[in-house]
């Protein structure tokens, strides 16, 4: 994508890139928009890279991704929206997303606390985008109904390989053999 620079039209999240803190771009500045890969976009701002969720990208002139999970009658966390909501999160460098890739271990859903335990790994330990990507799952698995708290547990045993991929994941990167 060629870099292109926006107004931003209201207020909105993002997050720095690579920590992953919190910074919120008012509305009226100009941003850059230097990557629009998997649905999220980077972009600078003041000095600064920023990641902005695909759900906010009308802020930028986007057509803001739509995550609508139907509330289960039952009242409790759904698991597959657990899993739907993840497949939304693609990985910043390569537009597959972490279930496809393989980066996501576990799912535990407490009902009576309300809460999603996720063990996802990296692709690399020292990846410079875990805190954004931790960032994302917690953000997109909040969205699902009756989710209260989101909690996600780096782990590197086992240590991701491209084995762990689907082969569909492992087409699309060119990586099938």
């Amino acid at each position: 994508m060629q870099q292109k620079m926006v107004n931003t039209i209201r207020e909105v999240k993002a997050r720095r890139v690579p920590s992953g803190e919190p910074k919120v771009i008012p509305k009226g500045e100009f941003v850059n928009i230097t990557q629009d890969l998997g649905g999220n976009y980077t972009v600078t701002w003041q000095g600064n890279m920023l990641r902005i969720d695909g759900t906010d990208g009308d802020a930028i002139g986007r057509k803001p991704e739509k995550l609508d999970f139907e509330k289960p009658a039952d009242g409790k966390i759904s698991e597959q929206q657990v899993w739907d909501a993840l497949e939304t999160i693609y990985d910043p460098e390569i537009p597959i997303n972490l279930v496809s890739l393989g980066l996501i271990y576990k799912v535990d859903i407490d009902q009576e606390q309300q809460q999603v335990t996720i063990d996802m790994t990296l692709t690399a330990p020292g990846c410079g985008m875990g805190p954004v990507l931790v960032g994302d799952v917690e953000y997109r698995v909040s969205l699902v109904p009756f989710v209260e708290t989101v909690t996600v547990d780096l782990v590197f045993d086992p240590p991701w390989s491209r084995d762990m991929m689907s082969e569909e994941a492992q087409l699309e990167a060119g990586v099938f053999f």
